[in-house]
């Protein structure tokens, strides 16, 4: 049996996703829109995705529902873990995720995305020669281009702190890591 599609107008576009993730398989039959340049601020674009998701009009997204909306929003298929962590949240007041829910959700995905790409781009500025990982010059090169007067002893101190594993290179995980140092973790709970 086909699957069902179901269509809802996004930003502009037509996403087409399958009625269950389950009759897709593993492959997610989805295209997902772009989030930088869609002209849609995102909450309007999460209500959006919520009300096509939400095709009973039930007034709440259920698991299935659920991982259709991330697949829109996000390009990619939630994991068990993540889903059930969403589902066990809320399974407690309601059947589903209601939709001031999910906007927190979403908004929440949305920064950590948000955050862990600039690390990314921050650690590939580092990483001139695009080796993978930084070396204690890489660090002196970007510390003096940032702050020239920061005496050298504290830059060994940085790095020596930053490489974990003391193997003389900073991998991007050592540098995620150093970088979300006492900062509260965005949500771990849902979206690990």
């Amino acid at each position: 049996m086909a699957p069902s599609p179901r269509c809802a107008p996004i930003a502009g576009g037509v996403v087409v996703a399958p009625r269950k993730l389950s009759e897709a398989g593993s492959r997610v039959m989805c295209a997902a829109p772009s989030q930088a340049g869609s002209g849609e601020p995102g909450r309007e674009r999460y209500v959006r995705v919520f009300e096509a998701c939400d095709e009973d009009k039930k007034g709440y997204l259920s698991r299935e529902d659920f991982k259709v909306a991330v697949v829109m929003l996000f390009g990619y298929k939630p994991s068990k873990v993540e889903v059930d962590s969403v589902m066990a949240s809320v399974q407690q007041k309601n059947s589903g995720v209601l939709l001031e829910e999910f906007l927190k959700l979403m908004s929440t995905k949305k920064a950590a995305q948000l955050h862990h790409s600039e690390i990314r781009q921050i650690f590939t500025a580092f990483d001139m020669q695009y080796r993978g990982f930084l070396t204690l010059e890489d660090f002196k090169r970007a510390f003096n281009s940032i702050a020239p007067k920061l005496p050298e002893r504290i830059i060994v101190e940085a790095f020596r702190e930053v490489d974990q594993d003391s193997d003389g290179h900073v991998s991007f995980k050592e540098f995620e890591s150093a970088m979300n140092y006492g900062q509260n973790e965005v949500s771990q709970l849902h979206f690990a």
